[in-house]
């Protein structure tokens, strides 16, 4: 669908430990792009306006044609009223991610702002399911907040992970790769991640590595890829390769999908600090099953982007 030539999208910038994100209202969006028909015809949750957002998504986030960014987010009302919002992920590709650890925290600092709530909980419906956010503390520009995110996934299809007759959950698996067979856990955090580890990032190849594994046929919808360096039962350093990204400096799910790994190879406790390139972020893996995450926002800047213009 063309832009129109007075196009123009109300936008705010954030970063969850470095891992930067662009979020706007969908109401907004569609307001501003002039698709107000998609609402009566199609509606806001289709295929098609996917397929237009993925579109705006890869200009937006160009760092020269844009506004330069990990992703997208774009906020709808919730389907459920008892809910606060529902929070759409795209990655700078055009891809859509199930889930973010990071950009739901981005999307929550917004939501607090353009509804001046003053509750302390949020309830995000995301592709993966619905999602509680905690505020922690919050500031002008400056938040820190806890995310619940459920469950970890280990059922083979379900993350998808497409090898046959492995055990549940998928833990040392042999992944044969052009650097070499490499022993992977294999989980889901709401999308797929396969975790690896290493005693020293400085020699390893782990971005040539990373980027073959998030394409590797084993994965049908690609996966995220973590190298993790355990530092003691309760600190572990992590390396990211985001699918539809790249190298990120950090990932709030590839953080919890770490510590999940470590935790089922018997090499950490349940409460553990990530350290990733961009600072720390905690995990926690409660024997109920249940994965929560704590980590910052920082709102980066408000404004209006012209598409037309680029």
């Amino acid at each position: 669908m063309p832009l129109r030539a007075r196009t123009k999208i109300p936008f705010a910038k954030f970063h969850g430990l470095s891992n930067t994100w662009i979020v706007v209202n969908g109401s907004d969006l569609l307001k501003g792009l002039g698709w107000t028909d998609l609402k009566g015809r199609e509606g806001p949750f289709t295929r098609g306006a996917n397929d237009h957002l993925s579109s705006l998504t890869r200009l937006m986030c160009n760092p020269r044609r844009g506004l330069g960014a990990d992703g997208l987010i774009v906020v709808w009302p919730p389907r459920d009223r008892r809910h606060d919002a529902q929070v759409w992920f795209f990655n700078a590709d055009g891809s859509q991610p199930e889930m973010s650890g990071n950009g739901i925290r981005c999307a929550a600092a917004f939501i607090f702002q353009i509804k001046r709530n003053r509750t302390q909980k949020l309830s995000i419906e995301t592709v993966s399911g619905v999602k509680t956010i905690t505020t922690l503390t919050a500031g002008k520009k400056r938040w820190r907040f806890r995310v619940n995110l459920g469950e970890p996934v280990f059922d083979p299809p379900k993350i998808p992970f497409a090898s046959r007759d492995v055990d549940i959950p998928v833990v040392g698996f042999p992944l044969r790769t052009e650097q070499g067979e490499f022993d992977v856990t294999i989980t889901s955090i709401g999308n797929p991640h396969c975790s690896l580890f290493v005693t020293d990032f400085r020699t390893i190849q782990w971005r040539i590595i990373g980027r073959e594994i998030e394409t590797h046929p084993l994965f049908p919808n690609r996966t995220n890829v973590e190298f993790v360096k355990v530092l003691s039962r309760q600190d572990i350093a992590v390396r990211f390769w985001e699918r539809g990204v790249g190298e990120t400096r950090s990932s709030g799910t590839g953080s919890c999908a770490a510590v999940v790994a470590a935790v089922l190879n018997g090499l950490t406790g349940r409460e553990v600090k990530v350290h990733t390139s961009a600072g720390r972020l905690e995990v926690s893996w409660r024997r109920s099953g249940e994965l929560t995450l704590v980590g910052p926002v920082v709102l980066l800047k408000r404004g209006v982007y012209y598409p037309s213009a680029r």
